[in-house]
């Protein structure tokens, strides 16, 4: 039986931290980062910069470059899987997935549903293979809708049906997201982006990918409910933990053991790694947040993109901030302290904020 490692809070935040690369040692090379992270959610929200974008500069600081990024999607090193951009290489881990499309072993209800849409929808799905593999790369807008039988949602996605042809047919492998023309995607055959190399087998394919996942996230669940592609649990990679003051076990990377921990300030992406899973965020760093762009403005106690404040191993605020580009300004509209920063703090995230305007290329205007 495995020895249970008994953590604090305290251990649990500098473990995360320092998985997620934002401890005071900072990367150098924006593809070795993405490498370890495993993803960037690839969101094109603006507000003050594409997350992706945001999430790099987070890490790397005012000498990331983003045509770094442009260019490893431009020559296909990194591609957009399930709206998350990846090492091109991690395209083997899903591959057998892909082929066993909409699923192995019996079937879900909603399983059944895409699989009989898309039969019986046969011929667009045909008519868009036929384009691609003719003119390929295409965008959505030059995609055909023969569809016999439209696509009922309760959701945003009803009558979408060439959107929800592409989603299956990227989750079956047979094409795959080839760039982009400026924020639209383009779609290509499979066989034309991804490597020809053979799929990992789905249960090693899955011990990998969680092995990957704990080591970009140090602590986490070993189960959660799945609900989107990417999953926030590791199963049983690592080794078995428990959080003073917290429920259940958690699964800890053993490298991060013991490890002297050094932080700094950082600025956060809403979707940030460190964040994104909000109940593991609450958990581990007791820190009150929702994205509030989707409420109405009078509701809003941060602002509409309000980014997360990491000092050293705790989340002690909130940036609201915009970045007006046709002024040329980073626009800060308020710092919303958690508990008053001390002097250190301020000056830490001060600077944090000049980096940001400096690395956008943009004026800073504080209003706060």
């Amino acid at each position: 039986m495995e020895d249970v490692h008994e953590l604090s809070r305290a251990d649990a935040r500098r473990i995360a931290v320092s998985a997620q690369l934002l401890a005071a040692q900072r990367p150098t090379d924006p593809l070795d980062t993405l490498r370890h992270l495993t993803l960037l959610q690839d969101d094109r929200t603006s507000t003050v910069a594409p997350n992706a974008d945001l999430v790099l500069w987070s890490r790397l600081g005012r000498d990331y470059d983003v045509q770094d990024l442009r260019d490893a999607v431009d020559e296909q090193r990194v591609v957009d899987l399930f709206g998350m951009l990846r090492p091109v290489e991690d395209v083997t881990l899903y591959r057998a997935e892909m082929a066993e499309w909409p699923g192995a072993g019996e079937l879900t209800d909603w399983q059944i549903l895409r699989r009989d849409w898309v039969r019986a929808n046969a011929e667009c799905r045909d008519d868009i293979l036929d384009l691609l593999r003719a003119d390929g790369p295409l965008p959505m807008s030059e995609l055909p809708d023969t569809c016999v039988v439209p696509w009922q949602s309760s959701g945003w996605t009803q009558d979408r049906n060439v959107s929800r042809m592409l989603d299956f047919l990227v989750a079956s492998g047979e094409i795959a997201v080839a760039g982009r023309d400026g924020r639209h995607r383009l779609f290509d055959l499979a066989s034309r982006v991804y490597p020809d190399e053979p799929a990992m087998p789905v249960a090693e394919a899955r011990r990998v990918r969680d092995e990957r996942r704990l080591c970009a996230l140090g602590i986490a669940r070993p189960q959660r409910a799945v609900t989107t592609h990417e999953r926030d649990d590791v199963g049983l990679a690592g080794e078995p933990a428990v959080v003073a003051g917290l429920r259940g076990r958690w699964r800890v990377d053993p490298e991060l053991l013991g490890r002297p921990f050094v932080g700094r300030a950082a600025l956060l992406s809403p979707l940030d790694r460190l964040v994104f899973d909000r109940k593991r965020m609450a958990d581990i760093f007791e820190f009150d947040y929702q994205l509030e762009m989707y409420k109405p403005a009078a509701q809003r106690r941060w602002g509409y993109f309000a980014l997360p404040i990491l000092w050293q191993d705790r989340l002690v605020g909130k940036l609201d901030a915009t970045t007006d580009r046709t002024i040329g300004v980073l626009r800060v509209d308020a710092v919303h302290e958690d508990e008053p920063f001390t002097p250190e703090i301020a000056a830490a995230v001060d600077a944090e904020i000049e980096d940001l305007a400096a690395w956008l290329q943009v004026d800073l205007d504080r209003s706060d």
